[in-house]
């Protein structure tokens, strides 16, 4: 739709009059950011009493379960509703088949009862992919040629899924890319029982370079080397491609879509909320996380202001929320 000026000119209009204060400031405020808009991803290690700084993300720590558990309630009582998990999985438990993926004795099963029996009402989401588990980094079961296979993988990613649901988790969500998962995985979770667990699937996750931090704090940089994803995951330059992507997941069952990377993407996130009309989610990944505390650091942006504007552009984008390791300062920030 074109736009159509109807205001009178100047000086029967000035814009700025709605400028003047903060009190009109807010009237008119276009786009809100609150708390409750936050989902915090975590890092999660075996064993006890175990933190481990992440070196490319200042301020993020691998924790253990315990840890976890301790460090969660401020999180709660700032209010934020919801926590990512994504497991550092060690070196022996890796394998061709990543059959650690859905060990019911594995650290995320292991991570959700804790979390949930500690914080009932507090959402766990949990990541259904496999590159944590595979000995080759990459998020699927591979042929003699290096190349993911889809069906074979999809399978396995069912397992995991059910898994992490027998465990009470309340959103699964994958973020493999591969074809046909949201069916296959929602079929199953009728199936088992599990009416109500939610699916947030990663539809729109492009095959980019801002995730190497995060690939560093999982430990699965080393496994995939020089390789890439390039295969199933989306072609940066692509727009159109990612409507189909979304709008297939809403179709198999998908009942949250999600685009990721966030702010290089946000005109992804805007076509997609605006013409599917669904519950819309973005990622703020490792690499702008790290590059804003590299600014940070080096006294050349305000955090404060900088944290709060980058996380409201989300919002004005049409995101209904955001995944951010910004998540607790944003909430102390909002709620201060």
């Amino acid at each position: 739709m074109s736009f159509a000026a109807n205001r009178g000119a100047f000086p029967l209009t000035r814009m700025r009059r709605l400028r003047r204060s903060a009190n009109r400031r807010g009237l008119v405020s276009e786009s809100q950011l609150s708390v409750k808009d936050l989902i915090y991803p975590v890092f999660i290690l075996e064993g006890q009493k175990q933190r481990e700084s992440v070196a490319s993300m200042p301020g993020i720590e691998r924790l253990s379960v315990d840890e976890l558990i301790q460090d969660a309630a401020e999180w709660v009582e700032l209010g934020i509703p919801c926590l990512a998990l994504f497991p550092v999985v060690p070196a022996d438990k890796k394998s061709l088949l990543a059959e650690e993926a859905y060990s019911d004795e594995g650290l995320v099963p292991t991570a959700v009862r804790a979390l949930k029996a500690a914080y009932p009402d507090l959402l766990i989401m949990t990541d259904v992919a496999l590159d944590p588990y595979t000995t080759h980094g990459q998020d699927g079961i591979i042929d003699d040629d290096g190349y993911v296979l889809n069906d074979v993988t999809t399978e396995v990613l069912v397992k995991q899924a059910l898994c992490q649901a027998q465990a009470g988790v309340d959103i699964v969500a994958p973020s493999d890319m591969m074809d046909g998962r949201i069916g296959a995985i929602r079929e199953a979770l009728e199936l088992d029982g599990h009416i109500n667990t939610l699916i947030m699937a990663y539809s729109a996750k492009y095959a980019s370079a801002y995730y190497g931090p995060f690939r560093d704090a999982v430990g699965s940089a080393g496994n995939l080397g020089k390789g890439d994803k390039a295969t199933y995951q989306m072609d940066p330059a692509n727009s159109d491609e990612a409507l189909h992507e979304c709008a297939l997941d809403l179709q198999e069952g998908a009942d949250m879509i999600m685009v990721k990377p966030g702010m290089p993407y946000l005109d992804i996130v805007q076509r997609v909320k605006s013409e599917l009309l669904a519950p819309t989610f973005a990622y703020q990944v490792s690499g702008e996380y790290a590059m804003h505390c590299a600014a940070f650091r080096n006294g050349w942006l305000d955090h404060d202001k900088v944290v709060v504007e980058s996380l409201l552009a989300f919002k004005r984008a049409g995101c209904d929320g955001i995944l951010t390791y910004f998540a607790p300062a944003a909430a102390r920030l909002l709620k201060g």
